[in-house]
């Protein structure tokens, strides 16, 4: 009986008082059981939440949203494109380096940011960048490695500008997925 008490306590001390003052109304909300369509609808879909899937040669527009200094008050401020120009497998003597991958495979990725939104917007992919496939979870995939004369992509995009760049990333095999900043745009890699 007690849980029954709470409830209705509960779900009265939540009305608005417009409708506290109805007790029948407070007794439907607590008989009623929930909509499944309504929490359905009230939660964000994964595909409004996430940016877009692309594969080598596609294109697609992000968002980029900014908080306030508490890290609350998310707002759109601008849109950033970006293009998978390429995705090449390599070992670690076609980068330059003596360090072997610890996920097990570089890949080196090529891609164009652009800022095709109104306000300036900022690209920064270490250590917000994860690969994961059916087998294995989500796993940071960024590294310190440089691919050479690369222009670099982190920095502030003005209105208009874009760089064409890569990545060294560490992925556990060919192919899955990458993931930018959970889910703001992800890049299926090729199995070969």
């Amino acid at each position: 009986m007690a849980p029954a008490i709470a409830v209705s306590a509960l779900v009265t001390g939540c009305m608005s008082s417009g409708t506290r003052d109805k007790p029948e109304a407070a007794e439907a909300a607590v008989e009623s059981p929930a909509d499944p369509v309504a929490e359905e609808s009230a939660e964000p879909s994964e595909s409004a939440s996430d940016g877009p899937s692309l594969t080598v040669g596609e294109s697609g527009s992000y968002d980029v949203v900014e908080t306030d200094e508490y890290g609350e008050n998310p707002a759109v401020t601008t849109k950033m494109q970006v293009t998978v120009k390429s995705a090449k497998y390599v070992s670690p003597s076609e980068i330059d380096t003596t360090n072997e991958p610890t996920l097990g495979q570089y890949v080196v990725l090529t891609l164009t940011i652009k800022n095709v939104g109104p306000k300036p917007g900022e690209f920064a992919g270490y250590g917000v960048i994860t690969w994961e496939d059916g087998d294995t979870a989500a796993q940071d995939a960024t590294t310190l490695e440089g691919v050479g004369d690369s222009p670099e992509l982190d920095t502030t995009y003005k209105p208009g500008q874009s760089v064409t760049g890569s990545l060294v990333l560490d992925v556990g095999a060919k192919g899955g997925t990458l993931s930018y900043e959970e889910g703001t745009f992800t890049v299926e890699l090729p199995t070969s």
